[in-house]
């Protein structure tokens, strides 16, 4: 009877497989709304790239033209040059319409950009669930489900209020390790090419991945030329898919020869990539020495053709100045290597790319598949991405969802020898969480080491406070108006307000970041001239706010360090706040 029973369980759990992922999307989904509803209530928009996503939906939803991705309320009246895609913006744009027939479209925006992030993340779980029913088993999907609700990092993107795109990316990704090791060829390589080509039309942060999968694609070529066919396809569906973004989604400013985004610089890589694996896998001669030169040949003349072609593209993509990059990109926490931050974050997030590296490879040498050794490949090259950026996690630890399920699978057989439920349960509880860095971040943070200092505490203190919406809609109280403020707190400031501000962290506009950074580092002429030049009239400060505390390092005795210490010009005058406002407002006279 016990057996009859759990013969039909398993028989529904590969049978019906789809429908239970998509039960378990639904039953997560709703978890996550009940838990994030005060930050949805409150309209908390904790990124400065969420706050700048609502913006430019609602700027398109308010009629500004679909290939005009500059955002107008950032140094007006020219604008800030946004380098996006409306990709992301179609279902917010779309939840809001629906939400609009039943409440108000304040409350709109908040429910829609609550459940936004979950979208991506269904396309995410079934993707992963099919990647094991390939590799382990058709029994398999239910722990890699567990595995990926374990990884933090690649969670807190598809967080309610998460709207920026990166879960997206990270959906487009699963997509992709799919297609890698799906046994149908051809579905394979069309999965890979278009999931590659919508990334990119996205955003290129994932373009590093695109360019390993179709490495990996064109070595298995080489190895096998049975996989032509999954070449082939993928060769067509890459650069075609990507024409067919760059034409559908890439803005006005975007058809400028820039390496920031999907502009005719990348087009060219990916329709050329596409064209010359498309003519390998056509060619595809019997000997795996030619197709080896074949291959080399063709990625030289990529290499070398965009070496020739756009030098200025070999260095940062962001093409910012020396001082931008050294006073401010150079500074982003979250694009530092992973051995740069502290202790109580690094170790929590290596730990669950690791072990999948691990799981990978024992798993890609025990059963010699050539599914196996993409992943193998796939989750090392992820690893080695976090020695160059911390933010890297959130795709390296949903990479390591198959090796780790696979070091698990290989464990299942010992925790299930084990005499009493008692025992066995806890175990296995304890095989998912160790892996995965829960159990280490719950750890580390009762070490001495990891605590974080009092100074540290209260910068972060006063940079929550700061951007709550509670506090910011204040400012309502003044006539509209161009604000002076900080980078960091304009994308959230005319998120929350009628005012407009001046920069954004956003580096296609060095030029205004350059301006807020020497007003608040240079002398009180210097400050007032370029408030003035831009048309501003308030001057808001957030003391302690993170951002602040880099001006004050770099210029003791500057405009923004002398007004920390209480001094204020006589050319500003102090406007009242709610008492208790963490915020400090003046008017430029």
């Amino acid at each position: 009877m016990r057996e009859a029973s759990l013969e039909r369980l398993l028989d529904e759990i590969d049978r019906n497989w789809r429908r239970w992922v998509l039960v378990a999307w639904v039953a997560i989904t709703a978890w996550y709304l009940f838990d994030r509803w005060n930050q949805i209530r409150w309209w908390s928009l904790g990124d400065t790239d969420d706050n700048m996503r609502l913006m430019q939906v609602r700027a398109w939803m308010a009629g500004q033209g679909w290939y005009d991705l500059r955002q107008y309320r950032l140094n007006p009246p020219a604008g800030f040059d946004i380098h996006w895609s409306r990709i992301v913006d179609l279902p917010i744009a779309a939840l809001i319409l629906f939400f609009r027939l039943f409440t108000t479209p304040a409350w709109a925006e908040r429910l829609a950009c609550g459940l936004a992030p979950m979208i991506p993340l269904s396309i995410t779980m079934l993707a992963i669930a099919a990647t094991l029913r390939r590799l382990i088993a058709p029994y398999a999907w239910p722990l890699g489900m567990a595995l990926l609700y374990c990884a933090g990092a690649t969670q807190l993107m598809y967080m309610p209020m998460r709207i920026d795109h990166h879960g997206w990316q990270l959906a487009m990704l699963a997509v992709t390790v799919a297609g890698l090791c799906d046994p149908e060829a051809r579905r394979g390589g069309a999965l890979v090419g278009l999931a590659s080509a919508v990334s990119l039309a996205i955003g290129l942060e994932m373009l590093p991945y695109a360019a390993m999968a179709g490495a990996i694609l064109t070595l298995r070529w080489v190895w096998d030329r049975a996989e032509a066919p999954r070449l082939a396809i993928y060769a067509l569906t890459l650069g075609g898919g990507s024409a067919a973004g760059f034409a559908a989604f890439a803005s006005n400013a975007n058809y400028a020869m820039r390496c920031d985004a999907l502009t005719p610089v990348w087009l060219s890589v990916t329709v050329v990539a596409g064209a010359l694996l498309f003519l390998l896998a056509r060619i595809n001669p019997e000997s795996r020495g030619a197709r080896l030169g074949l291959a080399v040949v063709a990625g030289a003349v990529i290499a070398g053709g965009f070496a020739s072609l756009f030098p200025q593209c070999l260095t940062r993509p962001e093409q910012v100045s020396p001082e931008l990059q050294r006073n401010w990109l150079n500074n982003v926490r979250e694009a530092k290597p992973i051995y740069k931050h502290p202790l109580r974050i690094a170790v929590p997030m290596a730990i669950m790319p690791v072990i999948g590296m691990v799981g990978a490879i024992l798993a890609a040498w025990r059963r010699r598949t050539i599914g196996w050794s993409a992943i193998a490949l796939f989750t090392t090259f992820a690893c080695l991405m976090l020695l160059w950026q911390a933010r890297a996690a959130p795709a390296a630890q949903m990479l390591a969802v198959p090796g780790v399920a696979a070091l698990i699978w290989m464990l299942i057989p010992w925790i299930n020898r084990l005499r009493s439920p008692l025992l066995r349960v806890p175990v296995m509880v304890a095989a998912i969480l160790l892996p995965t860095g829960i159990a280490a971040a719950i750890l580390i943070k009762y070490l001495p080491a990891a605590q974080p200092q009092a100074y540290a505490a209260r910068v972060n203190r006063a940079t929550g406070q700061c951007v709550r919406t509670s506090v910011l809609t204040r400012v309502n109280a003044y006539p509209a108006t161009t604000i002076f403020t900080f980078v960091d707190l304009s994308p959230r400031l005319i998120v929350t307000t009628h005012h407009d501000a001046i920069a954004g962290p956003y580096h296609r506009n060095g030029d205004a970041i350059l301006d807020v950074q020497h007003a608040f580092q240079g002398s009180e002429a210097q400050a007032r001239r370029i408030m003035k030049r831009h048309g501003a009239t308030l001057l808001l400060l957030c003391p302690d706010m993170a951002e602040s505390t880099n001006y004050r390092a770099r210029a003791p005795g500057g405009f923004y360090d002398r007004m920390a210490h209480g001094w204020v010009p006589d050319w500003l005058t102090p406007l009242p706040l709610p008492k208790g406002s963490p915020l400090r407002l003046y008017r430029i006279s």
